[in-house]
């Protein structure tokens, strides 16, 4: 191995683990095993998986071993363990949803689309990451699968509801992870355990059966480095006709001017939205000087808000009317052993009369009409990730269910989501206690590729650290 390369190949990014199956140096074999001993010494404390399938893991692993050895790889990711979040189907694999209403005991013969995708590019996949109950939190705890914990320090919650993928990728326990973002679900656990995490332009990658949350759920990549992302993305973002909702066919190369950096670019810096006023004096500073950093490396930097009020009304409104819809696709056996968290929200929901949430839709159609015109003037947004580093784990139902106490602590997450643009979190320094600061950067509606290369700009300057998690 190179000097640069980490000696143990569960440390090793996907695009480091394809140089080495390529030059012969690593096997598939070799990478899965060292995934799996990563994660035999580290879930029971982490808590991140909640299905760990070693034997078909290993068989695609050989299979993958065969194509490398023959000089005839199957796809772009050829060999990379991945990890699928519970909310995903994924043939021959139970898809609980973080819900003990789920019965595991029936056949499950479907891949979504990313799932399907990633086996057909050749990723061993190898196990599914926890959720809160059908997605609905910022933090991934629930009755079905406990909590998940911050790689950082395990007193602390990974945040959610792709937890369980941030956690994973975050502490070695594979080097990809699909999650998916309603309203800051990938960036919030990125932001908290220290990974890139990306929610693609709405669309962008397809998804199946779509979310009961409607047109802000994203699907996107958990990884600890902008190249990995962009190799994910080229990947997942292939059409499925499944989704009516997708975007066209595009062939875009995701990896193409990463490294073309961000001189020239036109960012506006946002630290508040122009509403959120809580935000944690550690994080603020270190986003501060995140900007800074862009700005010497070239870009034009302008301290502006984008101009619109705090959008939580609609957000919560929506989800949780959707949370409402799906409560009543449920039996009163079922009912009855949900998440008190996931129960209060659908009741909050049967609150809302049809003109009610008519008059959200038109609210939501403004701002999207409002962030379209803004984003004429700016090629990015940045932004604190979130308001606050991780906070302490607490179980399901610790608190009363009301707007504020499910995202009023991330202002800056589920705006872009009812917008639908592209935004990511990736580390911009530690808090005095250790914990990840994520920054921030939002795209316009499909600029998904200068998004990227603005990130790998600032990775370059500052790559992304692993926790020190003692027995790594």
């Amino acid at each position: 191995m190179t000097n640069t390369t980490p000696t143990d190949l569960a440390d090793c990014h996907a695009h480091e683990l394809l140089a080495l199956f390529r030059s012969h140096r690593a096997s598939p074999v070799e990478a899965l095993q060292a995934v799996l001993a990563r994660v035999e010494r580290l879930n029971p404390a982490l808590n991140a998986f909640c299905l760990i399938d070693e034997a078909s893991a290993m068989a695609a692993a050989s299979a993958s071993n065969a194509r490398w050895s023959a000089g005839t790889p199957m796809g772009a990711l050829d060999g990379v363990p991945v990890s699928i979040k519970d909310l995903i189907l994924t043939r021959g694999w139970p898809t609980r949803r973080g819900s003990a209403t789920v019965d595991p005991a029936q056949a499950w013969p479907d891949d979504a689309p990313a799932a399907a995708r990633l086996r057909e590019s050749g990723a061993v996949l190898f196990g599914k990451t926890h959720t809160p109950e059908f997605g609905c939190k910022g933090e991934t705890n629930s009755p079905l699968g406990g909590i998940t914990r911050n790689p950082w320090n395990q007193a602390h919650t990974a945040g959610g509801s792709s937890g369980g993928a941030a956690a994973a990728v975050a502490s070695g326990m594979g080097p990809l992870a699909v999650g998916t973002d309603g309203a800051g679900s990938v960036r919030i656990p990125a932001a908290f355990c220290g990974t890139f995490g990306l929610k693609p332009s709405f669309g962008r990658v397809p998804a199946w059966p779509l979310s009961p949350f409607g047109t802000v759920a994203h699907i996107g990549p958990h990884t600890m480095s902008v190249v990995d992302a962009a190799l994910m993305l080229n990947v997942l973002k292939q059409p499925d006709a499944r989704d009516w909702t997708s975007l066209p066919p595009d062939s875009t190369d995701c990896t193409a001017g990463l490294d073309n950096g961000v001189r020239g670019l036109r960012i506006a810096y946002s630290p508040t939205l122009g509403y959120a006023t809580n935000v944690h004096a550690e994080v603020a500073a270190a986003v501060e000087r995140a900007v800074r950093q862009l700005e010497s490396m070239g870009a034009i930097v302008e301290a502006v808000d984008p101009g619109f009020d705090d959008p939580l009304e609609i957000t919560t409104g929506l989800w949780f009317v959707g949370a409402w819809t799906l409560w009543n696709t449920l039996t009163s056996d079922q009912q009855a052993v949900t998440d008190p968290d996931f129960r209060a929200q659908a009741l909050l929901g049967a609150t809302f009369s049809a003109l009610d949430i008519q008059r959200l839709h038109l609210r939501r159609g403004a701002l999207g009409s409002h962030m379209r015109q803004f984003m004429t003037r700016f090629d990015l947004i940045a932004t604190p990730a979130v308001a606050v580093p991780a906070f302490e784990a607490r179980p399901a139902g610790h608190a009363v269910m009301t707007p504020e106490a499910m995202l009023g602590w991330t202002p800056f997450s589920y705006p872009f989501n009812l917008t639908q643009q592209p935004a990511c979190s990736m580390p911009c320094g530690l808090t005095t206690n250790g914990l990840p600061i994520g920054l921030q950067l939002v795209g316009s509606m499909f600029g998904d590729a200068l998004l990227l290369r603005a990130a790998r700009a600032f990775e370059q300057m500052r790559p992304i650290p692993r926790p020190p998690l003692a027995g790594r």
